[in-house]
């Protein structure tokens, strides 16, 4: 497929997501806020690692994405998916990148914006409140190992491509740039979810501690509990030194070197 036909393809999408919205119940979510078919479509998460490289000041590559590194991208989504977004109308919208000022706000850190969405729904109960971050905690619980698996399983697949370019007399300076670029991509990726996992502890935190208060009940022990779990889990594969981020936006492209992979 030529680039041209590529940016034909990719330009049409959106439209084609958006007049699905009104079939099938207005809904296209799946479990665990994966996208049910036959909306899914490949590379629909590429520019979450365009996205993350480029808001550490690091340059994009441009080669394709292997199965493994698209795996990544879908599996990160989710993850620095603020969870009260997960039943958006027009989530699949989101998912394809194409709403730029959402992007953005997923690099946000604002710890009270959990419970403030927490009050907002209409629950009937105080157990509702309870029952929804039980909920949200434990499907995290089960996203994060999926992933960490699949980053674990990349960043080996790097390190060897990084090892091998150096005898390989015959690749080009363009070809090592696009591969070093993508190993940034990736390193990124997974450091963006550790990132955002680390924000959305503190955010269940800050809002089990209010309900804590506010709205006492029994199940306040039952996700602190799950809560602990949770933070466990992300202590133990913290796989990547975490960037700080500069200012720059998703999908620009800056001159920073790719990290090595050690």
């Amino acid at each position: 497929m030529s680039p041209r036909t590529g940016r034909r393809r990719a330009a049409t999408l959106p439209l084609a997501v958006v007049a699905l919205l009104p079939l099938a119940g207005c809904s296209s979510i799946g479990d665990f806020g994966r996208l049910q078919e036959p909306v899914v479509a490949d590379n629909i998460h590429a520019w979450v690692g365009q996205a993350a490289a480029a808001r550490a000041g690091a340059p994009i590559s441009f080669d394709n994405l292997t199965e493994d590194e698209r795996a990544l991208r879908d599996l990160a989504f989710p993850l620095i998916e603020p969870s009260y977004d997960r039943i958006r109308w027009d989530a699949v919208v989101y998912e394809y990148g194409q709403k730029r000022e959402f992007r953005r706000s997923l690099l946000v850190a604002d710890p009270t914006a959990y419970y403030r969405h927490l009050l907002a729904d209409n629950y009937r109960s105080t157990a509702g409140r309870y029952n929804q971050l039980i909920d949200d905690i434990r499907d995290d619980v089960v996203r994060i190992g999926s992933f960490f698996d699949m980053a674990h399983r990349v960043l080996e697949i790097d390190r060897r491509r990084q090892a091998s370019m150096n005898l390989l007399p015959n690749v080009s300076a363009l070809a090592k740039h696009n591969a070093l670029a993508r190993v940034g991509e990736n390193t990124f990726t997974i450091a963006w979810v550790q990132n955002s996992l680390a924000q959305r502890c503190a955010g269940y935190r800050l809002a089990l501690d209010h309900l804590v208060v506010a709205e006492p009940e029994n199940m306040a022990a039952q996700a602190d509990v799950a809560l602990v779990h949770l933070q466990q889990q992300i202590a133990a594969n913290q796989l990547v030194q975490v960037p700080a981020f500069a200012a720059a936006v998703p999908g620009e492209v800056a001159s920073r070197p790719a990290p090595v992979v050690r």
